[in-house]
């Protein structure tokens, strides 16, 4: 009998901001993969609209919870919801984040606290509210999604590159806390990616298209879709001894000339 080290089929996992982008590229593959999805957001029509394209992909108990990630308090309200209905977590995707593009000098410190608070307190915030309940299903997989501005810089993203390379940092130390309770903890480091976000920031930063296109091997810019495959890897069983890691999923940005 051969068994799928990639099948999800019985397994629980939350995505925040699992309602657009990369987030429901990753709830995408999980549920293809056989996962009930969890599907985390602010805006609730987005988050409806999500959760009925992943029952059309076969996840039928999938779910939506309204949630604002920067209130710790909804955050262990969101572990509670998922584990009062499935009795179970077996995997946490800390998709949610937010970005403002500005030069360093121009950023007011509000702006700075809210995507530290946004993209890498939030993040902490749900790991720690889902630990007990991962170690109670004997063990789990965390997701941390960070940006290769963890590892690169952007003049126009700062506190972005701050809170991205602050989730790296964070998911190796998860790791090693929590390798005793068979719990992995790892990053993915998107690259450019064709978002609503990054629409946005081709706005903003005159030219950033070309020079994305003349440095990425791949020859175009990444789509949700692409982080399918790599979020069900980090999910299954084929990831068992993979933890602490930070995976870039970027065409080939990181390496290109």
């Amino acid at each position: 009998m051969t068994t799928n080290l990639f099948d999800l089929s019985g397994r629980i996992a939350i995505v925040t901001g699992g309602n657009g982008g990369i987030g429901l590229g990753i709830a995408r593959g999980l549920a293809q993969a056989g996962a009930s999805v969890a599907v985390v957001g602010r805006n609730a029509e987005k988050n409806a609209s999500a959760v009925r394209e992943l029952q059309l992909l076969g996840s039928a108990q999938s779910c939506a919870i309204e949630a604002d990630v920067t209130d710790a308090g909804a955050c262990r309200s969101m572990i509670a919801a998922v584990m009062q209905r499935f009795g179970r977590l077996d995997v946490l995707v800390n998709n949610a984040g937010i970005n403002i593009r500005k030069a360093p000098q121009d950023y007011a410190l509000e702006e700075w606290q809210k995507i530290i608070e946004t993209n890498l307190s939030s993040a902490f915030v749900c790991c720690q509210a889902a630990y007990p309940a991962l170690q109670k299903s004997g063990g789990g997989k965390i997701i941390n999604i960070g940006s290769m501005t963890s590892i690169f810089g952007a003049s126009f993203a700062a506190p972005y590159g701050a809170s991205k390379g602050g989730i790296v940092q964070m998911g190796r130390s998860l790791a090693t806390a929590w390798a005793k309770d068979n719990i992995q903890v790892n990053a993915i480091l998107p690259g450019w990616v064709d978002t609503e976000l990054t629409r946005r920031g081709r706005q903003d930063v005159p030219g950033l298209h070309e020079r994305v296109l003349a440095r990425t091997p791949a020859g175009r810019w990444g789509v949700p879709e692409d982080f399918a495959g790599i979020a069900v890897f980090l999910s299954s069983r084929a990831s068992d001894f993979v933890t602490g890691t930070a995976i870039p999923v970027d065409g080939g940005y990181s390496t290109g000339m």
